[in-house]
């Protein structure tokens, strides 16, 4: 393919996404309420907390104060943390790569609680808890 057509082929992408998804008109970090708040095209504003998004978990208040919205609309610049937000993948409830994702998902299940699980916890401790794991031959010392 011809770059010519290539770049034809990207410009009518971005034609398609530009009329079928909302783009960023304003951005702002509100101290009051702890979130970052986004004026959409559609008229529509999303908020959402910081420590939830990759890259601006550890954030301060000040460095969440300068917000750069990408020329196409969907894209969220924080400059003093040099982290981006994709805002088609933040409206899919996506705020960070897959494997971060996954981290917090894992992370958050590890503390869930339910009566289940302090049943099957205690049962277990009755049961002299954890059982140890068997030691391999190459944990014992074996070639």
């Amino acid at each position: 393919m011809e770059l010519d057509e290539q770049i034809e082929k990207a410009n009518r992408r971005a034609r398609q996404m530009e009329a079928t998804h909302p783009r960023a008109l304003k951005a702002r970090y509100d101290r009051s309420l702890g979130r970052v708040v986004i004026h959409l095209s559609s008229r529509l504003d999303v908020a959402f907390s910081p420590r939830d998004a990759e890259g601006l978990e550890g954030a301060t208040p000040a460095q969440l104060e300068t917000i750069e919205i990408s020329p196409s609309g969907f894209g969220i610049h924080f400059p003093e943390l040099d982290a981006d937000i994709y805002l088609p993948a933040l409206l899919e409830g996506f705020l960070g790569s897959k494997r971060w994702m996954a981290g917090r998902l894992g992370a958050s299940g590890g503390r869930s609680t339910s009566a289940a699980k302090a049943s099957a916890a205690r049962k277990n401790g009755r049961a002299g808890g954890r059982p140890r794991k068997a030691a391999t031959a190459s944990m014992a010392g074996g070639s």
